[in-house]
C-alpha cells in the first residue's frame, strides 16, 4: 500500500494513508474503472456516475468524493498509477489551479 510521507501531503490536498479495509473496498470498486478506461473523458464519466471525479495534485492523480470534496486515494493506492493510465491513454489535458500544484481535467 503506498503511503504518502512527506509531511506536508495534507497541505497539498492528498489523501490520508488508506486502511486495509478501505483500501480493499476502493480496489474493488473503483480499480476496474480505472483499469478499464479507454480515454480520460470517459474515465471521469464512470467515476462520476459512482459519486468521484478526478483532480490532479502535487503531480499525483487523486480521486476525490464529489459530495464531501475531500480526497479519498491516489490512483497508486488502488494500484494503478497515474504512470500507468498516461501509458495507456496518453497524456490528460489539465487546467490548471490557481494555487499552480493543482489541476482538473479540461
Amino acid at each position: 500500500m503506498a503511503q504518502h510521507t512527506k509531511p506536508n501531503d495534507a497541505d497539498a490536498g492528498l489523501p490520508h494513508p488508506l486502511d486495509h479495509e478501505s483500501r480493499a473496498l476502493l480496489v474493488r470498486c473503483l480499480a476496474p474503472i480505472l483499469s478499464a478506461a479507454s480515454d480520460w473523458a470517459g474515465l471521469s464519466a464512470r467515476l462520476a456516475a459512482k459519486g468521484y471525479r478526478l483532480h490532479f495534485r502535487a503531480g499525483r492523480l487523486v480521486i476525490v468524493d464529489t459530495m464531501s470534496e475531500q480526497p479519498v486515494c491516489t490512483g497508486a493506492d488502488i494500484g494503478v498509477p497515474m504512470q500507468t493510465l498516461v501509458g495507456r491513454l496518453g497524456r490528460p489535458v489539465i487546467r490548471a489551479g490557481r494555487d499552480g500544484t493543482s489541476g482538473s481535467l479540461a
